[in-house]
């Protein structure tokens, strides 16, 4: 039965037609990513501890698993409440699933770090976003190769739904520091938005980043679900999260009786080894905080993606701030997470500065340093922010383990054996 929820316009390919099949067009979006190079890539890609540290720390692969898993049972929910949603009109669990699966692509090794890291470097030359990477990906690098294929050909409603934000990097009055698009992309942008001239109002302050398709809103509940909870329970194993340190920092902190309930919750949890369990029924408790509104804007006649949109309860959005909060007081600004931020800039700062000196500046003495598709990719380029974005898509494309692999074979003299060329 087909799903009038979505048109022909949902379905139209970016970059090219692509052969049909037995799967829906949004089937083999979904298994494109996964399939994908970039894709199996993220097990190694540090979600908020170094990756391979622990078994049991999350990567940004199994973060996107569970952000998937999340996202296709919000679809779920929504279906089972009836109206407007009935069975041949419903939002689809495999589109939600490739954008949940798609959504931290371009993030680059070394977490928030790392992403920080490439923004300062990239800064005066159109700027570093992992969002934005992440559809830098989807349209132009992702299945490359030299006989000029480009991109995965995604959906309008796969690539829309990665589209946590839609402002372009010149449309700011200052260089931000992060939620953007690449100035290239408004391409891109265009082409979600069908030609569409977007209204003048859209973009007064942040409401053009605000504007999404309730596939992505979905996706961002979804992401916002696991990483509030999840980073708690990897805190609490990890040793960053103890009763003592969370006492400490309440003390310090004005929280009302819901505040202080949530952390009974978590004390509870730790104190009764439940607290995979206990945060494993919020999760749930967030996919149930979700509803349907309808809306209308400029893409609402077009689009069902644009006449609907996700509504969360406030108290489920203010528990997810408040653990937001307490990870990031307690895990993010401790001494080990701030070393690791050091050793981001450290190596990526050298490893850039190696690329510039020998690709683009190309000295007296010229040393190969770079994969020969990488080196030649830069060759191409005519001007030196377009050099500079090929040597920024190498470093965000490297794991957590190869770049410093490749850091150690330029820098460290006990390192370089022939074992250790992979």
């Amino acid at each position: 039965m087909p799903n009038r929820f979505y048109n022909d316009f949902d379905l139209e390919h970016h970059g090219g037609v692509r052969k049909a099949d037995y799967r829906s067009a949004f089937q083999i979006d979904r298994d494109r990513i996964i399939h994908a190079h970039a894709f199996r890539k993220l097990q190694s890609k540090t979600q908020v501890f170094l990756s391979g540290e622990y078994d049991f720390y999350r990567t940004r692969l199994t973060h996107s698993m569970e952000v998937a898993q999340i996202g296709r049972s919000i679809c779920h929910y929504l279906l089972s409440r009836g109206g407007p949603l009935k069975e041949d009109f419903f939002i689809d669990g495999e589109l939600v699933e490739a954008v949940c699966l798609a959504h931290d692509l371009g993030h680059p090794p070394f977490g928030h770090s790392g992403e920080r890291t490439l923004q300062e470097l990239m800064v005066s030359r159109g700027g570093f976003e992992g969002n934005a990477q992440t559809l830098h990906m989807l349209t132009a690098t992702m299945y490359q190769n030299e006989s000029g294929v480009r991109g995965m050909q995604p959906t309008r409603a796969l690539l829309d739904g990665v589209l946590k934000y839609k402002k372009l990097f010149r449309e700011f009055p200052a260089p931000p520091q992060n939620h953007f698009l690449y100035d290239p992309q408004e391409a891109a942008r265009d082409f979600v938005f069908g030609g569409t001239a977007i209204p003048a109002a859209l973009h007064e302050g942040e409401k053009l980043n605000a504007f999404k398709s309730v596939e992505c809103q979905i996706m961002d509940w979804a992401d916002d679900a696991a990483y509030s909870l999840n980073d708690i329970v990897d805190g609490v194993s990890a040793g960053f999260l103890t009763i003592d340190r969370v006492e400490r920092w309440a003390a310090g902190e004005t929280l009302g009786p819901e505040q202080q309930a949530h952390l009974e919750s978590l004390f509870n949890a730790i104190r009764s080894d439940r607290l995979e369990s206990v945060f494993s029924q919020k999760i749930g408790a967030f996919i149930k905080s979700s509803r349907l509104r309808e809306r209308s804007n400029f893409m609402s006649a077009k689009t069902n993606r644009y006449r609907y949109e996700l509504v969360v309860a406030p108290a489920a959005e203010r528990e997810a701030q408040f653990w937001k909060k307490l990870a990031n007081d307690i895990i993010f600004e401790s001494p080990q997470l701030q070393q690791m931020e050091h050793k981001a800039r450290r190596v990526l700062f050298d490893l850039w500065a190696s690329c510039w000196s020998n690709y683009v500046e190309r000295g007296p003495r010229v040393i190969n340093i770079l994969p020969p598709r990488v080196g030649r990719l830069i060759e191409q380029e005519t001007t030196e922010a377009g050099k500079a974005r090929q040597i920024c898509d190498w470093l965000a494309g490297l794991t957590d383990g190869t770049i410093v692999r490749t850091y150690r074979r330029l820098f460290d003299p006990e390192f370089g054996s022939i074992r250790d060329l992979s």
